[in-house]
């Protein structure tokens, strides 16, 4: 199996590899795990994991910076259909639209904006930091299904996905409202918190990810 984890410039790749490693050596499924920005291994790519830190539009412009790379993770995803995995600034990419520093447009892949954190409690702090439990809305998922009741997962984050389809959203957390920590359909999974820093939560669902079959 090779799973590429995409290079764009933005994310703690190194952490993403490590938790993917062990994910694979706990499943016992033969895995290639590298870090990379060509495209042609992007597109031949099993499994694609997709990593992002900081701004929305620093993400896409390091996406779109390397000749063919967006293209082959569209085609990669949309009509191959390999199946994907958005981390944080990576999630959001799948969004219609993300307002950060103004407005940037997304894959298009989850239809909705990504759109500052506005909690209803005035005392809570932005970004969005530390552990939080998830309210899963989609138990049958097979990426989800492992998962205790209540998990509790790492965020570090200023925005949110608002999906336009409340199908879309798998699992929401509390922050002063509802806050959209997975979303996905498909072949598409992503979360808004680090599975690689969500402990054993975190890497169950690296597992299930590697054995998920959509």
């Amino acid at each position: 199996m090779r799973v590429v984890i995409v290079d764009c410039g933005s994310g703690n790749l190194r952490s993403v590899t490590r938790a993917l490693e062990y994910a694979a050596n706990a499943t016992g499924l033969p895995a290639a795990i590298q870090v990379t920005r060509s495209p042609d291994e992007v597109f031949h790519a099993d499994r694609i994991v997709l990593p992002g830190q900081g701004a929305f539009a620093s993400c896409l412009s390091g996406l779109q910076n390397i000749d063919g790379l967006r293209e082959a993770l569209q085609a990669a995803v949309l009509v191959h259909g390999t199946p994907f995995f958005g981390i944080c600034v990576g999630m959001q990419l799948m969004a219609d639209i993300g307002e950060e520093h103004g407005d940037h447009p997304g894959f298009g892949w989850i239809p909705g904006r990504v759109s500052p954190l506005r909690p209803s409690d005035p005392t809570l702090k932005i970004p969005h930091m530390g552990w939080n439990s998830l309210t899963i809305h989609a138990q049958a998922h097979p990426i989800l299904a492992d998962l205790p009741d209540q998990p509790h997962v790492y965020f570090v984050h200023s925005f949110q996905l608002h999906p336009v389809n409340r199908s879309d959203c798998l699992a929401s957390a509390e922050y002063g409202g509802p806050v959209t920590a997975v979303v996905g359909r498909d072949n598409l999974f992503g979360t808004q918190f680090h599975p690689e820093k969500s402990q054993a939560v975190g890497l169950s669902m690296l597992q299930s990810f590697l054995r998920w079959e959509p």
